[in-house]
């Protein structure tokens, strides 16, 4: 199935949730102007749907083949991937000291939100190169941001960043691949890795013309655990001093995962030092990788967010459509007992009212906190310390939304969607992965419960809930969640301990991502009734109205797990509960 960009939707919320204009009055964002921004997404919605979502479904049902040590995809990739880069997608908001073109964070989220819609798969290749960069870019030497960063920045390169080991998932401090210094020869000054890393997303392709891996080891005598790791740049090809490619570098793709969904993508099982002779270089201070490398995961965070509205997007567009085509049973009560589209239906009428206004809400959120990344890049650091508490909202309920509408997509379909043919299926599987990588989503919750709570000392999570409740005085139901935020947030600092505050940090998660939604909707609301967007002035009330209406009293209702406590989940002993 092809797609319609959401074009009027997407400038709705980079204008009024991300605040473009503001943006664009700083000498730094100042290209940013209207028509530029319109150029953008409408440009990269025809280029995404023109040439990416074709290569969805062949991507699904072909997949990447690793043969021969070398990752094949599908026919089409490599011209899509080629014309990509030569259109200057993967610029926009690149440094432009080395090329790129210092647009804003709120543009590049609009780029991937279009080229992941059309293809999700094939949407993580670019988007794990935008965290490279901006890894490079605050962390990386002068000589290595000029090595490196240019091809990167037009895409001419591909970037990875390869964490997870298979004894260290999430427990990234119990890595063991290792990093020995060289000090003579050709190489001095740079490092022998040597170790397995597993799940490296594009960590093997043919796309690119290299592939720079940011790769977290452990230095000899370096301190046990988190506090003893070291970031290296790994290329696939050694890169000479004029900035030409040299031989193979001693790493290898030892396979590929066979997985759920995002089957284009290539998640690979990488072997650094088989031979002894894996060169890396050094990325900021000794035993501070994890820092440098979390410059990256945080981009990548809210771009995984994105991956949520993404795929509910796709999601609704192909349920609505079939539900327009699919005729069966007449309506309920009606004198006409002819059959009738089954979207006039009442409950699949509420599916599809559902699909969109979570859509919208999560893509409101995606764009709110990107605005706020990019203050906060401004030097605005109450909106950067806001921007990192949206982060976590992002990544997780956002993804928890894109399988949710992927699944009511299911749904809509009825039989037909369990079946492959139709693709309903494929948007499901692909969302499956979201809620669990750059960090899961219960990682993400206790984050915001232990460290976001108490950011600013406190003032970054009160202010914005603060901000909520004073928007929200002429919508009860908006305002009695930011009080219902407002009460959990005050138990968790007063009352409850480390374990009942992460007991309810999930609940907590959800209510607070509702409550920060639903308000940019609401400002969304008031911007299309003072006239914003008229092509949206017929649909946007009714997506607007049912999230408030029915999603809001949803989220208040988590208040009471929230503040549950973790005394209820040891009620039992570990041997009882598992029988």
């Amino acid at each position: 199935m092809t797609y319609t960009p959401a074009t009027q939707d997407q400038l709705l919320a980079i204008r009024v949730n991300a605040g473009i204009e503001e943006l664009a009055q700083s000498e730094k964002f100042a290209a940013a102007e209207p028509d530029m921004v319109e150029a953008i997404v409408s440009g990269i919605g025809e280029f995404a749907a023109g040439e990416w979502a074709p290569l969805n479904r062949a991507g699904d049902l072909e997949g990447a083949k690793l043969e021969n040590g070398v990752v094949r995809l599908p026919e089409g990739f490599a011209e899509a991937y080629a014309h990509y880069v030569e259109q200057g997608w993967n610029a926009i908001a690149g440094p432009v000291e080395f090329g790129g073109q210092g647009l804003p964070f709120t543009l590049s989220c609009n780029v991937l939100e279009n080229l992941g819609t059309a293809n999700m798969a094939f949407n993580l290749l670019p988007m794990l190169s935008v965290g490279a960069i901006e890894s490079l870019e605050h962390h990386g030497s002068k000589a290595l941001q000029e090595k490196y960063l240019p091809r990167l920045v037009s895409g001419e390169w591909s970037g990875t960043m390869n964490l997870t080991e298979p004894q260290a998932g999430s427990d990234v401090g119990a890595l063991r691949t290792t990093a020995q210094p060289i000090e003579d020869g050709e190489h001095a000054g740079k490092y022998r890795i040597k170790g397995q890393k597993i799940y490296i997303t594009w960590g093997e392709h043919e796309l690119a013309k290299n592939i720079v891996h940011l790769v977290l080891a452990r230095l000899p005598d370096a301190p046990e655990g988190s506090r003893g790791i070291s970031l290296f740049i790994v290329p696939k090809y050694h890169v000479k001093d004029d900035g030409t490619l040299g031989s193979h570098n001693d790493l290898r793709c030892v396979s590929i995962e066979h997985k759920l969904g995002i089957n284009a993508s290539p998640t690979c099982v990488m072997s650094y030092g088989d031979n002894g002779e894996c060169i890396g270089e050094l990325v900021g201070a000794e035993n501070r990788g994890l820092m440098a490398m979390f410059t990256m995961m945080n981009n990548a965070r809210i771009n995984v967010g994105n991956q949520g509205v993404q795929i509910g997007e796709r999601a609704t567009q192909q349920a609505l459509g079939y539900a327009q085509e699919r005729v069966q049973s007449a309506r309920a009560g009606s004198p006409d007992k002819s059959p009738i589209a089954i979207v006039e239906h009442p409950d699949v009428r509420r599916m599809l009212l559902r699909m969109k206004a979570l859509t919208e809400g999560a893509r409101a959120l995606l764009y709110y906190t990107a605005g706020q990344v990019d203050r906060g890049t401004l030097g605005d650091t109450a909106a950067g310390a806001r921007g990192e508490v949206l982060t976590p909202l992002i990544k997780a309920w956002g993804t928890d939304i894109g399988i949710e509408v992927a699944s009511l997509g299911v749904q809509v379909h009825g039989g037909m969607g369990f079946i492959e043919e139709t693709g309903a299926a494929q948007h499901w599987r692909d969302s499956r992965i979201a809620p669990i990588y750059e960090g899961t989503n219960g990682i993400q919750a206790a984050d915001l419960v232990t460290r976001k709570l108490g950011l600013d000392g406190g003032e970054a999570l009160t202010g914005l809930i603060s901000d909520i409740a004073r928007d929200a005085k002429d919508e009860p139901r908006l305002a009695a969640l930011a009080a219902d935020c407002e009460a959990v947030a005050n138990w968790m600092r007063e009352e409850a301990s480390l374990d009942d505050r992460l007991a309810g940090s999930v609940p907590f998660c959800t209510m607070l991502a509702v409550a920060v939604a639903g308000w940019q909707l609401l400002r969304q609301l008031r911007a299309v009734e003072s006239g914003e967007s008229p092509g949206l002035a017929a649909a946007k009330p009714a997506s607007v109205r049912f999230f408030i209406d029915r999603i809001v009293p949803e989220a208040s209702g988590q208040k009471a797990a929230a503040t549950a406590g973790a005394e209820p989940l040891y009620a039992i002993s570990t041997e009882q509960l598992v029988g």
